[in-house]
C-alpha cells in the first residue's frame, strides 16, 4: 500500500508542474512555432526561471468548487461587458465626463490568495482600478469612473459583494468564512 500511495504525486509538486507547463506554452506562444526544439528550450526556461526566482509560497486551504467557479466567470465577464459598454458610452455621450472617486471596501475573505484573486478581478472590469490593498483589515480602496449617483455607488457595491461571495464559495470552505455582516446587530 505505501508503493502505491508513493506513487501518487502530492499536490506542491503538481502546482510545480504546472507552473512549468504553463511558463512553457507561454514560451511556445511567444516564439509561435511549436517545433521539439522549441518545446525542450520553454521546458529548459522555464524550469531556470522556477530555480531562479522562486515564488514565494502562498497557503492554499480549501479546494475549488467547479459550479461556483463557473458561475463567477460567468459573472464577472458579464460585468466586464457591461462595464466596458458604460465606459464606451462615457467616451462618446455629448455630456461632461462622470464624477470618479476612490471608495473603500470591507472584505470578508481570509485567504491571501482569494484577496488577490478579488483584486484581479475588480481590476479587469473596466472603470474600476484597486488603488491599495490594507490586508490587515482586509479592505481596499478601488478608484470607480462613476460616483456621481448614489445608485451608481450602490451598483458597485452590489458588484463588489457579489463577486466577492461568489470567489468565496468558489475557493474557499465555508467553514473558513464569518461573515462580519451576519453578526446581530445592537437597537438602541
Amino acid at each position: 500500500m505505501s508503493t502505491a500511495r508513493s506513487l501518487v504525486p502530492n499536490r506542491s509538486t503538481v502546482v510545480r508542474v504546472g507552473v512549468l507547463l504553463w511558463l512553457t506554452a507561454v514560451w511556445l506562444t511567444l516564439w509561435g512555432d511549436r517545433s521539439v526544439g522549441n518545446l525542450l528550450a520553454g521546458l529548459v526556461v522555464g524550469a531556470l526561471i522556477m530555480l531562479t526566482l522562486p515564488l514565494p509560497r502562498v497557503p492554499v486551504s480549501g479546494r475549488l468548487h467547479p459550479l461556483s467557479l463557473i458561475e463567477l466567470i460567468i459573472v464577472s465577464s458579464y460585468y466586464a461587458l457591461e462595464s466596458s459598454l458604460q465606459v464606451a458610452w462615457f467616451a462618446i455621450r455629448p455630456a461632461p465626463p462622470p464624477v470618479s472617486g476612490v471608495l473603500r471596501v470591507n472584505l470578508s475573505v481570509r485567504s491571501d490568495l482569494v484577496l488577490v484573486l478579488c483584486a484581479d478581478v475588480l481590476n479587469l472590469i473596466p472603470g474600476t482600478m484597486v488603488l491599495e490593498i490594507d490586508r490587515q483589515r482586509c479592505v481596499f480602496y478601488v478608484h470607480v469612473l462613476d460616483v456621481s449617483s448614489e445608485k451608481a455607488v450602490d451598483t458597485f457595491y452590489r458588484t463588489t459583494r457579489r463577486l466577492e461571495r461568489l470567489l468565496i464559495s468558489s475557493f474557499e470552505r465555508p467553514t473558513e468564512w464569518r461573515s462580519a455582516r451576519t453578526t446581530p446587530e445592537v437597537e438602541s
